[in-house]
C-alpha cells in the first residue's frame, strides 16, 4: 500500500468515526427530547383555565370534582401506575377510560371529562407511565401503554362488575394509544373506541417531526434514535404501528381528527380508516387545529360521540 492511498484511508477512517460519534450523540440528544420523561417545551403544558376557553365548563368541572385515586401495576418494568376515577352523577354500568396525550397527563383531560360526565360516563383517566403521578422515565407513545390500559380495563370491571360497558377515548398519543389496544385482546366489557388525531406509527410520526420541527431527513437520524429506544425500552418505533394494530381489531371506532391538523397531520387518519376491520365512523372536523376538534366544533363532536355509542352501548 502506497503512502498517499494509506494516509486517504486513515483519512476517511476519522471522517466516518466521527460521524457515527456525532450521529450517536445526536441520537440520545433527541432521545431525550422526544422519549424520556421530562417537560417537553414544544407542547404547551400550561393547565390553566382561562373564562375565554370554550371548554370552561367541562375543564371547571373536572378540576373541582371529588376523585378517586386508583392504582395499577405496569404491565411491564413494574411501574406504579395512577389514575382519577370519577362516578357518574347516577349509577351507570358504562365507563369511558381516557388516554392523555404526549407530554401530557390526566389532568390536561378535563374537557373530555366533563363530556363523558355529561353523557351519563362514569370516567377514569390514568396517568401513563412517564407521565404525571405515574413512575417510569421514558414516554411509551402508547405501545408499552397498550397492556396497561388493559389492566386497567379489568380493574374498571372489577370495581363496577362484570356488566360493565367500558368505551375506551383518547387524544392525540391516547388516540394512538387506544387503536394500539385495539389489535390486542381484549375482555368482552370493552365494546367502544375513539380516537382523536392518533398517529399511524411512532416512527412516522417522529420521522414527520424531525422534519417539520427541525429540518432533519429521516436518516441517519431516526433509526439512530429508535435503536436508543430499543436498547432501553426494548421496542422499535416501527413495531409500535396502531396502523397494525387496527387491522386485527373487529369492534366499534369512531376515528376523529382535525382538518388543519400539523402536529399529527390529517392526511394519516385515512390509511387507519381504510384498515381498520370493525364497524367504523370517520369524522375530519374542518378548520381545527392538533386536539382542538372539541372546542372547534363541541355541538358537532359531541352530537357524533353520542349517536356512535348509542349504536353498541344500552
Amino acid at each position: 500500500m502506497n503512502k498517499r492511498l494509506k494516509h486517504w484511508l486513515i483519512g476517511l477512517a476519522v471522517v466516518l468515526g466521527v460521524a457515527v460519534v456525532a450521529d450517536i450523540a445526536a441520537g440520545y440528544y433527541f432521545y431525550n427530547v422526544a422519549v424520556a420523561r421530562g417537560k417537553k417545551t414544544f407542547i404547551n403544558n400550561d393547565s390553566r383555565i382561562e373564562k375565554h376557553d370554550p371548554q370552561y365548563r367541562e375543564k371547571t368541572w373536572y378540576a373541582n370534582a371529588k376523585k378517586l385515586t386508583w392504582h395499577e401495576t405496569s404491565a411491564t418494568d413494574n411501574l406504579k401506575l395512577v389514575a382519577n376515577y370519577v362516578p357518574a352523577a347516577k349509577k351507570t354500568t358504562k365507563t369511558v377510560v381516557i388516554a392523555h396525550g404526549f407530554g401530557g397527563s390526566s389532568e390536561r383531560m378535563g374537557a373530555y371529562a366533563g363530556l363523558f360526565h355529561d353523557l351519563g360516563y362514569n370516567v377514569l383517566l390514568p396517568d401513563d407511565r412517564g407521565s404525571g403521578q405515574s413512575q417510569g422515565n421514558y414516554i411509551g407513545y402508547g405501545w408499552p401503554d397498550r397492556l396497561d390500559y388493559i389492566k386497567w380495563i379489568k380493574q374498571v370491571i372489577k370495581h363496577n362488575g362484570r356488566d360493565s360497558q367500558i368505551v375506551l377515548f383518547g387524544t392525540s398519543m391516547g388516540g394512538a394509544t387506544t387503536m394500539m389496544v385495539s389489535g390486542e385482546k381484549t375482555p368482552v366489557q370493552l365494546k367502544a373506541y375513539i380516537e382523536d388525531c392518533g398517529y399511524t406509527s411512532v416512527y412516522d410520526e417522529i420521522v414527520y417531526k424531525a422534519k417539520q420541527m427541525y429540518h432533519l431527513p429521516e436518516y441517519p437520524l431516526v433509526p439512530t434514535v429508535g435503536a436508543i429506544n430499543k436498547l432501553k425500552n426494548g421496542y422499535t418505533f416501527k413495531q409500535a404501528s396502531a396502523l397494525n394494530q387496527v387491522k386485527k381489531n373487529h369492534k366499534p371506532m369512531l376515528f376523529i381528527h382535525g382538518g388543519n391538523d400539523d402536529f399529527v397531520p390529517t392526511r394519516m387518519v385515512y390509511p387507519l380508516y381504510r384498515a381498520d376491520r370493525g364497524p367504523k365512523q370517520l369524522l375530519v372536523v374542518k378548520g381545527a387545529a392538533h386536539a382542538a376538534s372539541f372546542a372547534h366544533a363541541p355541538k358537532l363532536y359531541t352530537q357524533t360521540i353520542r349517536n356512535f355509542l348509542a349504536r353498541y352501548l344500552n
